[in-house]
């Protein structure tokens, strides 16, 4: 019998909350928790995925995590859309001549996932952003970076949808998104200014593939002595010409 559609939406679900969950994996607890499943219910699907190699469980400590089958269909699909051979090596320039973190996000729906992370000289660091975090479009710099360079109509209709506000509280409400994405807009820059955990900043810019769609974005994150307003353009400027610069790696040559 085939699967319900509602069936996958779970396991698809769940498939995506271990991944925010790597490497340290999850219990069946805490994904019933993330997805809004039934703990039974979660654990009937996590076993029929492991089942099927797409889930590990640790026989010690009862986590899950990503399993064998994930790999081999993520080695099949990154011919068409990994991007992170062309992107390394801009991260690691950001990472260098700015001293801060630097991070490479991908868009997916309405999220944002963060595939690269490289830390630079700085001692002091931000840990907001890790490598597998989703977050939605409009939430962090690289979030915001995306969103404001959709269009006005997929901009609007995303805020219509979306309410930000129970998980990250007054400051993600339509009205204030919509501010930052002017000021984005101007700049050509996102700022988040300690939105999600105080004293942590972050600064992005937006990749555009072939299409001239905004699907990545470059950002940095550090504390807030490094991040002071007379910062901001050094560090905008700087992430715009490695965006674009990534942007014209991605473009095939004629």
């Amino acid at each position: 019998m085939a699967a319900t559609p509602n069936v996958i939406a779970r396991s698809t679900a769940l498939l995506r909350a271990v991944g925010a969950a790597e490497p340290a994996g999850a219990s069946t607890t805490d994904l019933a928790r993330a997805t809004g499943l039934a703990r039974p219910t979660a654990h009937r699907l996590l076993t029929s995925l492991a089942d099927e190699g797409f889930l590990d469980r640790d026989s010690a400590t009862g986590r899950w995590a990503l399993g064998p089958e994930m790999y081999l269909l993520g080695s099949a699909a990154a011919s068409r859309y990994d991007i992170t051979d062309h992107a390394r090596r801009v991260v690691h320039a950001l990472a260098s001549e700015s001293g801060e973190s630097a991070f490479l996000s991908t868009r997916r729906g309405d999220e944002t996932v963060c595939l690269l992370r490289e830390d630079g000289s700085f001692p002091l660091r931000s840990h907001v952003l890790h490598e597998g975090l989703r977050l939605p479009l409009g939430v962090a710099s690289a979030g915001l970076a995306i969103l404001a360079h959709l269009p006005d109509r997929e901009i609007d209709e995303y805020l219509a949808r979306t309410d930000l506000q129970p998980d990250w509280g007054p400051q993600h409400s339509p009205e204030a998104i919509a501010q930052r994405v002017t000021s984005t807009r101007e700049t050509g820059y996102a700022v988040n200014p300690a939105l999600l955990v105080e004293g942590s900043w972050g600064i992005g810019a937006a990749v555009f593939d072939r299409s001239g769609a905004p699907a990545w974005a470059l950002s940095l994150t550090g504390v807030e002595t490094r991040f002071r307003p007379e910062r901001h353009h050094e560090l905008g400027t700087l992430l715009l010409a490695q965006a674009h610069r990534l942007t014209g790696l991605l473009r095939p040559q004629r």
